[in-house]
């Protein structure tokens, strides 16, 4: 029966003196004259794990010569070694390929630039770089899940596929099963009543729109799953394809909601720092140093509360030429954004922005300028989150509806959440390689996602 890796060295005072048998991928094979060392990994855990041969073993010549990323099956016994810098190791009594691996094997056990193995992504997760960025991942989406199911949120799986233009058509990608070369025309547009659903279609760029419809039957809501962009950005943190947290919370204001996020967030740093300590480990010493006393630090802070328009005074006074002049009425650019986390030495909720620079459906609030939204800004990664209390009034909905000139019959079932036993609810986005470009120290986005979609970029 083959032993995981991680088993063993969880538990490898259990397996002392015992025959196992391993499969994994060399990663690195040292020989000499009489014996030889195989460092192997089969995925499971971070650490490789060190297997002594020698040349009692009748094939000891061809393991000798056993190449970096060869898969083989390694039978042997369990040695501790209490005073070594792995406490065990493996005393081969056999050692048999499983998988060959030419010379041309493009990862090989010398730091490559992260330009070159986006080039061959399909085999970055070999590298250590990669496996504890897609371990933290894959830990960072289990925590994600546990807190919301922990508090009694409702895992909804809203649609692809909609029709709901809730990020706006020119930011979302179109689909249809029209003949391009023979489009139907109807008065010199398009007539999508002869495409498949009947009507123009798009793959989505939010699920909130359906969530709030349930968040007003369950509660407490969240989506988790991959959205799409149109964007023709090239920026490190911009993606055509990602994946997205979205919770809605009926009976709920934006104060409510703010504890919400912090709450979250603080709880998914806290988990993935004690699942993935040796990949943390690893991330701050190879890709951002510092890295563990800054998630550290996030989970004794109070995140501060502040206006957009206290923001902007802080801004104006600051002893700073500004590439981007702030302003009272336009968003807040990176630099603005660095300087005040660094301002307030970590997290910083910005509330109240102006109307005219936010979504239709965000809460009008009494000054008839501002709307009650927030964005989480975090030091080094900027804005990690961005949410707002929802508006619940149908007349002041619809009067910003059309302020954005959005046809109220292309979404009437959406509406009926305020005319059928509306209430004030909340909801907030999260970017979720966002959070991992934070948690990981990764400045580039392309990094982070195991196949990236970019502009001119769709390669694998």
């Amino acid at each position: 029966m083959r032993t995981k890796l991680k088993q063993l060295f969880l538990k490898f005072e259990e397996f002392n003196e015992q025959e196992i048998t391993i499969m994994g991928w060399v990663k690195t094979n040292r020989a000499q004259a009489q014996f030889g060392f195989l460092n192997i990994n089969d995925g499971t855990y971070f650490d490789n794990l060190q297997v002594v041969y020698d040349d009692k073993l009748d094939n000891f010549e061809e393991i000798s010569k056993y190449r970096v990323g060869m898969s083989v099956q390694v039978k042997g016994v369990v040695v501790l070694t209490p005073n070594m810098k792995q406490p065990f190791e493996i005393h081969a009594s056999s050692v048999h390929m499983l998988g060959d691996c030419p010379e041309t094997y493009p990862i090989q056990p010398k730091r490559h630039t992260r330009e070159f193995l986006r080039e061959v992504a399909h085999l970055r997760p070999r590298t250590n770089l990669f496996t504890a960025v897609f371990r933290i991942r894959s830990v960072a989406a289990m925590a994600i899940h546990k807190y919301f199911q922990d508090n009694g949120y409702l895992y909804v799986h809203t649609p692809l596929i909609t029709c709901a233009d809730c990020e706006g058509s020119d930011q979302m990608f179109k689909i249809s099963t029209l003949n391009f070369n023979h489009l139907p025309y109807d008065e010199g547009k398009v007539d999508f009543s002869k495409d498949l659903f009947g009507k123009q279609a798009f793959i989505t760029g939010s699920g909130q729109l359906h969530g709030e419809t349930f968040a007003m039957a369950f509660s407490d809501i969240y989506t988790f799953g991959p959205t799409f962009r149109t964007e023709n950005s090239n920026t490190k943190t911009h993606a055509n394809e990602f994946w997205m947290i979205e919770p809605e919370m009926a009976f709920c204001d934006l104060n409510g909601l703010m504890d919400i996020e912090e709450e979250m967030l603080k709880f998914v740093v806290d988990y993935v720092l004690k699942q993935c300590p040796l990949e943390i480990q690893f991330c701050d010493q190879f890709v951002a140093k510092g890295l563990k006393q800054k998630l550290t630090d996030l989970l004794n802070s109070n995140f501060v509360r502040i206006s957009h328009h206290e923001v902007i005074d802080i801004l104006k006074k600051a002893p700073v030429k500004w590439e981007f002049t702030p302003s009272y009425e336009d968003d807040i650019a990176k630099e603005h954004e660095k300087y005040i986390t660094e301002h307030f030495n970590g997290p910083v909720f910005i509330t109240n922005w102006p109307k005219d620079i936010k979504a239709y459906y965000m809460k009008l609030n009494p000054d008839g300028k501002t709307v009650a939204a927030v964005d989480l800004v975090v030091p080094q990664a900027g804005e990690l989150m961005g949410g707002s209390q929802r508006e619940e009034n149908l007349e002041k909905l619809l009067a910003r509806m059309a302020e954005f000139h959005i046809d109220p019959k292309e979404i009437d079932w959406y509406l009926d959440t305020r005319r059928y036993g509306g209430c004030v609810h909340s909801g907030f986005g999260m970017g979720f390689e966002r959070l991992i470009m934070y948690l990981t120290g990764i400045e580039n986005i392309r990094d982070v996602i195991p196949f990236p979609r970019t502009p001119k970029n769709c390669e694998f």
